[in-house]
């Protein structure tokens, strides 16, 4: 109990930390204006900011919780250095670009930003495939990625502090340069070997599912569901990168990316502290059943309004009357085209609930019909266990009053 609490309070404290260092790099960023760092992507960066906060929010409750598992830690340490690296990025925009000479250390921020911000990120994501849910290695022969995850960051800190040659966030040598060929050369290499580790953490991931069973395949599932929406978030977010769609001057295509970078540590605490962990089939449920939705209605919408702009060309000028007769077809076809749509989702992808649906159909069919109350007994029993699948049925009758 005394560990478990003092594991709670560092987790805390830790926390405390982003906190005050988030907001150091938020009122910097108001400061600065328009004087960004190189590959700023503007009011986005305050939002992105906030948003990883989320990683050592979850760590600190994991952590609070479960101080054992690694994985709690490694959300702290991964919010530390983002943040850490967001404030210094900030500082360093107010001494180099905004201001400069007016602060001291500007160079020595970017430097340290430059090379904490990307392992802090990539380490993290290797590692949690790797450790997930319960913080260890799927078993011993797995340890010796954990140690070259450890030996490859920290070849890339060196290689980055040490490499002479511009920063890469700012038009500033490094104040700290080794003139070597070698050490310009780590940091090249370190980089794609953690994308190679990141393959294997995948692997040691599937080997876990494989051997999971109950409560621990549940919660890789979860694992599962979060990468297959990442992945398929790719086309979407590619997509709206080519419209003008801004809510609040940010782009939709960005904001869809801080979007899902808040959810990557929500995802995997929600899988870890098992809240409403069951919930995971109703969750791949409704993004298949509204994500086809969603496509199918816009596809429909794009095409009546295209289609009736070509009819209606030469009684009417604008395109006023055929964006409000598209609208009525879309909200007309919204509860058809959602209860086919789920349909075929449980049809294909949830055969245990379609079947279990239409035994209920059938049963109530039957139910209108059937006198016999002993075939109706039969038949009740029946239906529980095909839709229930227990363990044993009984059925109690309870006998008339006389």
């Amino acid at each position: 109990m005394v560990v478990r609490m003092g594991a709670a309070r560092l987790a805390w404290s830790v926390w405390g930390l982003c906190v005050v260092l988030t907001a150091v790099a938020l009122v910097l960023f108001v400061i600065n204006g328009h004087a960004r760092p190189a590959g700023s992507y503007g009011s986005l960066d305050a939002v992105v900011d906030v948003a990883i906060l989320g990683f050592p929010t979850v760590g600190a409750v994991i952590t609070a919780r479960q101080p054992d598992n690694a994985i709690g830690w490694l959300f702290l340490a991964t919010g530390l250095g983002n943040t850490l690296a967001q404030a210094l990025l900030e500082y360093g925009a107010y001494a180099l670009l905004h201001a400069p000479g007016t602060l001291p250390g500007g160079a020595w921020a970017a430097l340290i930003a430059d090379a904490v911000i990307w392992p802090a990120v990539a380490a993290t994501s290797l590692l949690v495939f790797v450790l997930f849910p319960t913080g260890h290695v799927p078993s011993r022969r797995w340890r010796w990625l954990v140690w070259a995850v450890a030996l490859d960051v920290a070849a890339y800190v060196v290689g980055t502090v040490l490499a002479p040659g511009e920063l890469h966030y700012f038009p500033v040598s490094n104040p700290f340069p080794v003139s070597s060929s070698v050490m310009s050369g780590v940091g090249d290499v370190a980089a794609p070997a953690l994308s190679v580790g990141l393959i294997l953490g995948l692997v040691a991931l599937a080997v876990r599912f494989r051997r999971s069973r109950g409560v621990e395949r549940l919660q890789i599932s979860w694992m599962f569901y979060l990468g297959a929406l990442l992945i398929g978030s790719i086309p979407v977010t590619t997509a709206l990168s080519f419209t003008d769609l801004h809510v609040g001057g940010i782009p939709v295509s960005e904001l869809a990316f801080a979007v899902l970078l808040l959810a990557i540590p929500w995802a995997v605490g929600v899988a870890i502290l098992r809240y409403r962990l069951y919930d995971i089939d109703v969750v791949i449920n409704r993004t298949l059943v509204y994500g086809a939705l969603s496509v199918t209605l816009g596809a429909a919408y794009v095409g009546s309004v295209l289609l009736l702009q070509l009819v209606l060309s030469p009684v009417t000028q604008g395109s006023g009357l055929a964006v409000a007769v598209s609208t009525l077809l879309v909200a007309g076809l919204f509860r058809p085209v959602r209860s086919r749509i789920q349909a075929m989702v449980d049809r294909r992808f949830f055969r245990r609930r379609y079947d279990a649906a239409r035994t209920l159909e059938a049963f109530g069919a039957r139910l209108r019909e059937q006198l016999d109350l002993d075939a109706l007994g039969t038949d009740l029993q029946a239906v529980v266990r095909d839709t229930m699948q227990p363990a044993h049925v009984t059925l109690w009758l309870r006998k008339a009053d006389r």
